[in-house]
């Protein structure tokens, strides 16, 4: 029987195994790894036998934690905090006070092997999902850009470990509806197959104000997945994947807070404080295509493989980025992408003195963006105008000699248009390698190092409508302005930028090993997030230009001619486009100690580390000055350290509690904005300082021959806080805690589970940011209790 054959077999006794083992007794912890053999083309050893902070999640603690996408994985990792914010274009994942809300991640995503190179990507159905690792720190060398601050691996499931076809249907209140259904199927010991599909609907939590009290976050979603599993001769497999998700759904239900200055608050606006209330409803719809092949052939000393992925994603995001009633601007921003991945991987076989692994890995990414602002009347008037007039104004309330000048801008709507071509190649050379009983038995030592290359360009194509103004002038000692009608203003930006970056990125660790599942170590890793260009910087370009061209326009005018000297000197100077749009790489050293603990005869599995994080460059998320969108800026130097425990015990043949808790203290060394604004010593923004999970799970077992076989008690208790919003640490969210639990009937391969989220309907901020003035706010979502229909056949 060849080692596939041996493989497969083996797997599926193992699961079947523990699934009886778990129905006849819980008694010990299982470790998910011993059970479920999951391709791993670049570690030699399982995950918590490695010098790394680690969190394993089986299909089970997912069900028990109600995790259905990334988000829901906040808290039930230590230090790990993912604000559900906005929509699906935006999954903003923060580790140990490393963190991204737009443009590149800091957290890396692989789904079956695959990168997924684009955070817009993050967000998807985990129906079909069997586990999911989480490895906290850098893991640069191994796996390179944007996993500074650690990485996330899915496993779906395989189709040599489970047959029959799964279903399930549930139903929650706020309308929620969702139902999946998929096969696996092994045709021969050679080849086995799954597909499926899915359908989720959310009815929405938030009502907008401004719009007839409607749903502002309702959508829906859909998809299905084929995995294809070949196994040609002895040594070889070919494991091929292929998954489709469109989703449709309203965005950013943000509640409108007021401006931040009382005395300055638009009485318009002051009966909606505290209200959800744009005028024009937001949305964000994604197709998402990803494709990935998996070819590993097994030598006697080694292990090749060859990983292909292909993603395709197209997307439209429609927001009202005022968010408030009044009619200033809008954003419609559409996104096209294609990607291709390629890493081959060589590395030795397990259980070896010396485990090594090398390879090579490359991606290009081609991505179109369309991103045009349309100002509206009201915006027209309080953006462009007042980006004139208030030149106009400073000038005269320094003398009265100075004429008193303004301008009027006919334009009933403006268009700044936005495309933009940014590829991104990138390339790099790897090598890790692991000393076994280096002096005494259970002490190794590993070193790795990666370099790699990365190369962006922006292709940039940015016009404003033409501007169509009148400007009158008067003077002190005249009784009458002089005054021009029809004046034209007009501003582009149109050219090309690139940048390319080679970086180094070593690894350094020891570890003892005195007992199986018994082990301390020390490592220290070194992790950097690619830099790029801030496209939506455009917009506050664009205005710049068409205020200069205005005063050319004005100075132009035979009737101002006496005073074009003067006009002229009033344009405002203008950055170039490389320094306004891009941002640096960020940078990290990572050093941290840790152990992975399993005692009392395997019922308890303890994990604890402690870390220190030192940060240069820190890239940083803001609304741009004028509020036309968010960009990255670095922010000089960072330093975060903390600790995190994780406990898992199974404490009777019945009860089985958890519980993990992180801390993290992260604050900036060194970010100076001006010579009188330096945020020095203030926290980093979006980085709870504690998470926490407490659970449990009760089994109550039904006597042969019931109407059940066991009712399951899941609870747990998931925190997050102090959260604070912003740099200048004026605005924070307290220590927060959700109850979230389920009560699950089981008899055969069926079962009905009553579930519950939020049960104590706690109110808290999500998200919080300022923008133009007023502060705006995400809640989290209020308590939801549903019903889910579970079963095999």
């Amino acid at each position: 029987m060849n080692k596939y054959k041996i493989f497969a077999l083996t797997v599926s006794l193992l699961t079947a195994g523990n699934i009886l083992a778990e129905e006849a007794d819980t008694l010990k912890v299982v470790d998910i790894e011993e059970v479920l053999v999951i391709a791993a083309p670049k570690e030699n050893r399982k995950l918590r036998e490695q010098p790394a902070a680690v969190t394993l999640l089986s299909q089970q603690d997912m069900q028990a934690a109600q995790v259905n996408s990334i988000k829901n994985l906040t808290s039930l990792v230590p230090n790990m905090f993912i604000p559900d914010y906005g929509s699906r274009l935006t999954s903003a994942v923060y580790i140990r006070g490393i963190g991204s809300r737009i443009n590149t991640p800091s957290v890396g995503l692989y789904v079956d092997n695959i990168p997924y190179i684009d955070k817009s990507a993050f967000d998807f159905n985990y129906s079909d999902v069997e586990r999911i690792d989480v490895l906290r720190g850098p893991q640069g060398t191994l796996y390179g850009r944007n996993a500074m601050g650690g990485l996330v691996k899915i496993h779906t499931k395989s189709p040599f470990t489970y047959q029959g076809t799964d279903f399930r249907m549930g139903a929650g209140t706020h309308n929620a509806y969702n139902t999946s259904l998929t096969h696996y199927h092994r045709i021969s010991e050679r080849f086995a197959f799954s597909t499926g599909g899915f359908y989720d609907y959310q009815g929405g939590f938030f009502r907008n104000a401004a719009r007839n009290n409607e749903k502002a976050d309702k959508g829906q979603s859909a998809g299905g997945r084929f995995r294809g599993i070949y196994l040609p001769s002895e040594n070889w497999k070919v494991d091929l994947s292929l998954s489709y998700e469109y989703s449709d759904q309203g965005g950013y239900p943000y509640f409108y807070m007021g401006n931040l200055n009382p005395d300055k608050q638009d009485e318009r606006l002051r009966p909606f404080v505290g209200k959800i209330s744009n005028n024009e409803a937001s949305s964000y719809y994604r197709n998402l295509m990803n494709a990935g092949l998996n070819l590993e052939y097994q030598a006697r000393d080694f292990t090749l493989s060859a990983v292909t992925g292909y993603q395709f994603l197209k997307d439209r995001m429609f927001m009202d980025q005022d968010f408030t009633p009044a009619d200033i601007f809008n954003i419609e921003q559409k996104q096209k992408m294609n990607t291709v991945s390629e890493e081959v991987i060589l590395k030795s076989r397990p259980n070896r003195r010396w485990q090594w692994t090398s390879g090579a890995f490359g991606f290009y990414q081609w991505l179109h963006t369309d991103g045009p602002v349309v100002f509206h009347k009201e915006g027209i008037n309080q953006v462009m105008e007042g980006n004139v007039n208030n030149v106009f104004d400073a000038l005269a309330d320094k003398s009265p000699m100075i004429p008193q000048m303004h301008l009027d801008i006919n334009n009933e709507s403006l268009r700044v248009g936005g495309s933009f071509d940014t590829p991104t190649l990138s390339g790099a050379l790897f090598h890790q390698s692991t000393f076994n009983d280096l002096f005494v038995k259970g002490l190794s030592a590993t070193v790795g190092l990666r370099l790699d290359y990365e190369k962006i360009w922006m292709d940039y194509n940015s016009v404003a409508d033409p501007t169509n103004f009148d400007f009158s002038l008067k003077m002190a000692t005249a009784p009458r302005p002089i005054v021009s009608t029809g004046l034209e203003g007009n501003a582009a930006y149109i050219g090309k930028e690139s940048a390319d970056y080679v970086q180094l990125l070593p690894k350094f660790a020891l570890q003892y090993e005195w007992k199986k599942g018994n082990n301390v170590y020390a490592t220290a890793a070194r992790g950097y997030r690619s830099g790029g260009y801030n496209i939506q910087m455009f917009s506050d370009l664009i205005t710049g230009v068409l205020r200069n061209s205005m005063m050319d326009a004005i100075a132009a005018d035979p009737k101002f001619s006496s005073m074009a000297g003067m006009i002229k000197k009033m344009k405002g100077e203008l950055p170039e486009v490389s320094e306004a749009t891009r941002y640096r790489p960020e940078y990290t050293w990572n050093y941290e100690i840790g152990t992975h603990l399993t005692l009392w005869e395997g019922r308890l599995l303890a994990d604890v580390s402690a870390f220190y994080m030192d940060t240069r460059d820190q890239q940083i998320s803001k609304f741009a000055e004028s509020g036309l969108g968010r960009v990255t800026v670095n922010a000089g130097k960072s330093r975060s350290y903390g600790a995190e425990a994780s406990l898992r015990a199974a404490l009777t043949d019945d009860l089985t509690l958890n519980a993990c808790y992180g801390y993290t203290y992260a604050v900036f060394k060194d970010y100076a904005t001006s010579d009188q604004l330096n945020y020095k010593g203030n926290y980093v923004p979006f980085v709870p300082k504690h998470t926490l999970n407490v659970g449990g799970q009760y089994i109550f077992r039904i006597h042969p021959g019931h109407w059940l076989d066991r009712i399951q008690l899941n609870a747990n208790y998931t925190g997050a806080g102090r959260i604070y919003w912003t740099e200048e640490n004026t605005v924070s969210q307290a220590f927060y805690g959700t109850l979230n639990g389920r009560v699950s009937f089981q008899k055969g391969n069926g079962q009905i589970d009553f579930w519950v989220r939020n049960a104590l309907d706690k109110d808290y901020a999500a998200f919080y940011f300022e923008s133009m003035g007023n502060g705006f706010m995400q809640k989290g979502r209020p308590v939801q209790a549903g019903i889910e229909l579970r079963c095999r056949f």
